[in-house]
C-alpha cells in the first residue's frame, strides 16, 4: 500500500496514513472473533474465530474473508477458546502463510484445542455422509488434521509484558487478560503512531485460579467484549445453587452431567467439585468422570503452569499445586469404548464432559442418555450462545434434537454462569476505570442487548464515546 503526503512539495515527508480497522466477526455474537488492521505496510488480524450456534452463524465459516488469507502477514491471537483461534486452519488452507503471534500457554492450549476441533468436523461429515442427515452431498469438514500440522508450524509464541515488532511498522504488548491460562488483551502500536487495543476475553477477578487482568492503561482505539455487558456475577449465591444441586440430584440416586469447556471451565468446575469433596457434600464413594480427551489434554497444560508456578496463577493456588484441581476419586475416561462404558455405569455420579455449549462432542451421548430421566441434572456452566443445545436447556427446551431425533427433557437443568471465566459489567467498567478516555471505545463479543447495556452504562458511567459496530463495518485508527 502507498503512503500519502504529509505537506506539499517535492521534499516534504510523508506521514503514514491512519489504519482501517474491519469488523470481520465477533459484533453482534459472541463467536467468530475477527478484527482486520490495515495500515500502508501492514495487514494484522486480531483473533482468528469460528462462528458457532445459530445455523446462519455456522454457514459463515464457509464464506471467504474480503481480504486474500495470502495477503494477511500476522495473526494476532488472544486466547486458545475455539471462538477466537478456530477458524485458523480454514485460513491456512486458503492461503495464510503468515506468523500467528500469540503466548505460549495459549500456543500449547491451540495445538489441542484445532486437533480436537478437526477431529470432531472429520467425524461429523463422515457420520453424515453415512446416515444422509446433511444437505451437503457430500458433507465436508472445515478443515482437517493436515490443515492443523501447517497452522502449528506458523505458531510464534512471544512473552507477556514485552513489546515485539510483528510486522512493519507495528508492535505489539499482550498483557494477562485473566480469562483462561495464556489468555490476554492485546495493545498494537500503529504505523501512524496510534494506538488500538483489544480486550479479547477478560476474566473476572474472583477467578478462583488465575489473577485478575492487567489494568487497562490507554489507547486511541479499544475493542471490548460484551459478554455478559447487561450481568451481574452473584458469586455466593451461585456457588450455594450448584452445590444444592449436586447435593440434591446424587441423593435421589441420579447423575449429574455438565457440559463443560474443555480449557479452563473443566479446570474451574474440578476445583469446586474438590471443594465439595473435601467438605463432606460429595461423598468419596461418588465418582467424577472427565469424559474428553480434549480436557484431559488441557488439564496436563494446567498441572505444568501448577507446578512451574506461572505468574498467571493466584499465588495460593500455585502453592496448594495438583490437588486443586482434583476432587478424588477423579476417573479420567480417554478412550470411546471407556466412554460406552461410563453410559452403562448409572449413578450416582458426575461427568464431565465437553463441548461447553452442546455442540458436539461426548457429551451429547450422555445427554441423550440421561435427559429423560427426572432424577438426574444438567448443569450449565457459564454463557451459552443462542442456537446452541445449551441454551435451549437454559431456556426451558422440552424437547432437545441431537443424532437426528428429538429427546425429552425431564432431567432437572440448572444454570450455573458464576462458573464463566467471563468479567461482569461492572467488572469490564472497573476494567476501565482510571484509564484515559479512548477517542472510540467499540463494544464487541456480545448479542445485541448485552453490547447495547454495556455501550449505556460506559456512557454514563466513564463519559466515554462507546459504540456498538455492524459487521462488515470499516473505520479509521485515530
Amino acid at each position: 500500500m502507498s503512503t500519502v503526503a504529509g505537506v506539499p512539495g517535492d521534499d516534504a515527508p510523508t506521514r503514514p496514513r491512519p489504519a482501517l480497522l474491519t469488523f470481520l466477526g465477533g459484533v453482534g455474537t459472541v463467536t467468530g472473533s475477527k478484527f482486520l488492521v490495515e495500515s500502508d505496510h501492514a495487514r494484522v488480524l486480531v483473533d482468528c474465530g469460528l462462528f458457532q450456534g445459530l445455523a446462519d452463524l455456522r454457514r459463515r465459516n464457509w464464506r471467504g474473508l474480503p481480504c486474500d488469507a495470502a495477503d494477511i502477514g500476522t495473526v494476532v491471537v488472544t486466547h486458545a477458546h475455539l471462538d477466537h483461534c478456530g477458524y485458523l486452519p480454514r485460513l491456512v488452507r486458503h492461503g495464510f502463510r503468515g506468523s500467528i503471534v500469540t503466548t505460549e500457554y495459549s500456543a500449547r492450549l491451540m495445538e489441542i484445542v484445532l486437533r480436537d476441533s478437526a477431529k470432531l468436523q472429520t467425524e461429523t461429515a463422515r457420520h453424515a455422509n453415512e446416515h444422509g442427515w446433511s444437505k451437503h452431498r457430500p458433507a465436508e469438514p472445515l478443515y482437517d488434521d493436515t490443515d492443523v500440522d501447517r497452522t502449528l508450524k506458523l505458531l510464534r509464541p512471544v512473552p507477556s509484558g514485552t513489546p515485539v515488532d510483528i510486522a512493519t511498522g507495528t508492535e505489539l504488548t499482550l498483557h494477562s487478560a485473566g480469562h483462561i491460562l495464556g489468555s490476554a488483551w492485546a495493545r498494537l502500536t500503529l504505523e501512524s503512531g496510534h494506538t488500538l487495543a483489544v480486550s479479547g476475553d477478560l476474566g473476572r477477578p474472583g477467578h478462583p485460579l488465575l489473577n485478575p487482568p492487567e489494568p487497562f492503561s490507554g489507547a486511541d482505539v479499544l475493542l471490548v467484549e460484551s459478554t455478559y455487558g447487561n450481568r451481574r456475577h452473584e458469586e455466593d449465591a451461585a456457588r450455594s445453587h450448584f452445590a444444592d444441586v449436586v447435593t440434591q440430584t446424587l441423593a435421589r440416586g441420579g447423575t449429574v452431567v455438565i457440559p463443560a469447556f474443555a480449557i479452563d471451565r473443566t479446570e474451574v468446575v474440578l476445583h469446586e467439585l474438590a471443594a465439595l469433596r473435601a467438605s463432606g457434600r460429595l461423598p468419596a464413594k461418588v465418582p467424577v468422570y472427565v469424559d474428553s480427551p480434549m480436557a484431559l489434554a488441557a488439564l496436563d497444560v494446567y498441572h505444568d503452569a501448577l507446578r512451574s508456578r506461572a505468574p498467571e496463577l493466584r499465588p495460593e493456588i500455585a502453592e496448594a499445586g495438583t490437588a486443586v484441581l482434583s476432587p478424588e476419586p477423579f476417573r479420567p475416561v480417554r478412550s470411546v469404548q471407556e466412554s460406552v462404558d461410563l453410559g452403562r455405569a448409572g449413578g450416582p455420579a458426575v461427568i464431565v464432559s465437553a463441548s461447553g455449549m452442546a455442540t458436539g462432542g461426548r457429551v451429547l451421548h450422555h445427554l441423550r442418555r440421561l435427559l429423560p430421566d427426572p432424577r438426574n441434572a444438567v448443569v450449565v456452566v457459564g454463557f451459552a450462545a443462542k442456537g446452541t443445545r445449551a441454551r435451549d436447556l437454559v431456556d426451558g427446551a422440552t424437547v432437545l434434537k441431537m443424532f437426528g431425533e428429538y429427546v425429552p427433557v425431564r432431567a432437572q437443568v440448572a444454570d450455573a454462569p458464576h462458573f464463566s471465566a467471563h468479567a461482569d459489567a461492572g467488572q469490564i467498567v472497573d476494567w476501565l476505570r482510571g484509564a484515559p478516555a479512548p477517542h472510540t471505545t467499540y463494544l464487541v463479543h456480545g448479542e445485541p442487548d448485552a453490547a447495547e447495556a454495556l455501550r449505556e452504562r460506559i456512557d454514563h458511567t466513564l463519559g466515554w464515546t462507546a459504540v456498538v459496530p455492524r459487521s462488515g463495518e470499516r473505520v479509521l485508527v485515530r
